[in-house]
């Protein structure tokens, strides 16, 4: 996914129904520059059941497959959250983070990915994969701040998610989850034993240092940096 410019769809491999055509594109107003304001803490509501998680991948990570912004390449710049054994992972509930709008919705090779743009800060886009909708979402569709959005698909994969910033460039960032979260937000995964944010993330200049190798976006050299943080 290194590369492409924010204007295009961020599409899974083996996902279909990529329909480009009908998405809603950033506004050129709707732009967050970054390095010059660093990064908004305004998600309240975390978007899974974070009781039913055992573990979490870490932003750029070497989890899954390449899914990089213009900036970076050859890493997973998004979350991957796996849930517990002892619990049903298709009754795991997805929950809307933030008051906005549906910009995307795409069918994956398992469930469906959405992608909402928040209205507070309308440069900050989400995309939640792998969805087994409770209603039928549409491109254009409001939606509220802890709105149930449907269950996760089940066992065949895990969760995921990832936050995209239309930059000034136009090209988008990407940036961790766990950057978007308000300390009340972070809470949850406090009283789980991880009391810093920072362990969800591999900085850009770790993972520069311990370099992956990707064959188009797989991954195919191996990765001396831990992957995951697990959950008390």
């Amino acid at each position: 996914m290194k590369n492409f410019p924010f204007i295009l769809t961020l599409c899974l491999l083996m996902a279909v129904g990529c329909k480009k055509e009908k998405d809603r594109e950033p506004a050129a107003s709707d732009v967050w520059d970054i390095d010059k304001n660093g990064v908004p803490q305004f998600i309240s509501t975390n978007y899974i059941e974070i009781g039913k998680i055992y573990r979490v991948s870490r932003f750029r990570s070497s989890v899954g497959h390449d899914y990089s912004d213009a900036f970076e390449h050859c890493r997973s710049m998004k979350h991957y959250f796996q849930p517990s054994d002892t619990v049903n992972w298709s009754d795991v509930k997805i929950f809307c983070p933030v008051n906005g709008e549906i910009t995307r919705v795409e069918q994956e090779w398992t469930g469906t990915k959405i992608e909402i743009v928040s209205e507070k800060y309308p440069a900050f886009r989400f995309q939640i994969f792998h969805i087994n909708l409770a209603v039928n979402l549409q491109i254009g569709d409001k939606v509220t701040e802890g709105q149930l959005l449907g269950k996760h698909v089940g066992t065949e994969t895990y969760s995921d998610i990832s936050v995209i910033v239309n930059d000034p460039t136009h090209q988008g960032r990407m940036v961790s989850y766990f950057d978007v979260l308000t300390n009340e937000a972070f809470q949850a995964f406090v009283l789980r034993g991880i009391t810093n944010r920072s362990a969800f993330i591999i900085s850009k200049e770790e993972r520069d240092q311990h370099p992956l190798v990707c064959n188009g976006d797989t991954f195919v050299s191996q990765d001396p940096l831990e992957n995951w943080v697990v959950l008390q």
